[in-house]
């Protein structure tokens, strides 16, 4: 997954778009199906179907790039854990929740491995160490004790 080599601060949200884009072009495949069970016209449609294939795959290849060829230095918080997420499933996720020092963010949830996880706990006063990515979109480079 492209999100574990070099995780962006905003995964979330970035999940929760190729997720909705993902099922518009499902959608827009059975779509096309339909149509072309019914002798419609449909050549439109399968150049957007077609075009829409490939995007989230584009999209993890920009995260990658993003960090990868991300020559900036990196930036240090210091900041506190607040509390812990670890979700199981397909796609584990260890989270650590630490006081943002981003404006208008409350908190932020980085992304951490396991042996991380396990090393930190709430009150824990910790360094996370960001990138400010090749296309802006700013990752996680690490997290160590203060």
């Amino acid at each position: 997954m492209a999100s574990s080599q070099f995780p962006p601060l905003e995964v979330d949200g970035i999940l929760i778009f190729v997720g909705l884009l993902f099922f518009l072009t499902l959608g827009l495949g059975m779509w096309v199906e339909r149509r072309a069970l019914q002798h419609a016209e449909l050549e439109a449609l399968k150049r957007i179907y077609y075009g829409l294939i490939p995007v989230p795959w584009l999209l993890g290849a920009l995260l990658i790039a993003n960090g990868w060829l991300d020559r900036a230095p990196r930036e240090t918080w210091h900041t506190e854990v607040i509390g812990r997420v670890r979700m199981f499933g397909p796609l584990p996720s260890n989270r650590l929740v630490v006081h943002s020092w981003r404006d208008g963010h409350n908190v932020e949830r980085v992304p951490v491995s396991r042996a991380d996880f396990d090393r930190f706990h709430p009150n824990d006063m910790v360094v996370v160490k960001t990138g400010e990515g090749l296309v802006g979109i700013p990752w996680v480079a690490g997290v160590d004790r203060e």
